[in-house]
């Protein structure tokens, strides 16, 4: 069993998933609206719409895409993408990018259960919380 992140985005969504990928790596794949097929138009402003947006790593993926109704599309609320690492370093340099240009909920510092984690929305309106967990010995 597994659950996959699917995230919305009221426009931004290729945006949002170059820089996650310019973050965590991985192999990006994105379908535009105007990509879809079939004989159906597109509807006028929605070509470069992002459909299907994929980052895949090894065993995990995280997926997103545009919602069709931007002008009601609210920023996400009430859930947090989680991202866990045993690298600290890494942690803090993934903490600090999405952080840039968001809003920082909890500073990354030392917890009572982590060595280091911190809770951010980043620019693209994404909630994100970053566990650097202590590597097993």
């Amino acid at each position: 069993m597994s659950f996959t992140p699917y995230l919305n985005f009221g426009g931004n969504c290729r945006e949002a998933f170059t820089a996650y990928q310019e973050i965590f790596g991985g192999e990006l794949s994105i379908v535009a609206m105007s990509d879809a097929p079939g004989a159906e138009p597109v509807p006028e402003g929605m070509a470069d719409l992002v459909m299907n947006a994929a980052l895949k790593f090894e065993n995990h993926l995280l997926m997103a895409s545009d919602v069709f109704d931007i002008d009601n599309f609210d920023a996400m609320q009430y859930m947090y993408v989680n991202f866990t690492t045993t690298d600290l370093d890494l942690a803090e340099r993934v903490f600090e990018a999405l952080a840039d240009g968001g809003k920082v909920e909890m500073p990354m510092g030392e917890t009572f259960w982590a060595p280091r984690f911190g809770v951010t929305v980043d620019r693209f309106g994404t909630p994100w919380m970053v566990n650097g967990e202590a590597a097993e010995e």
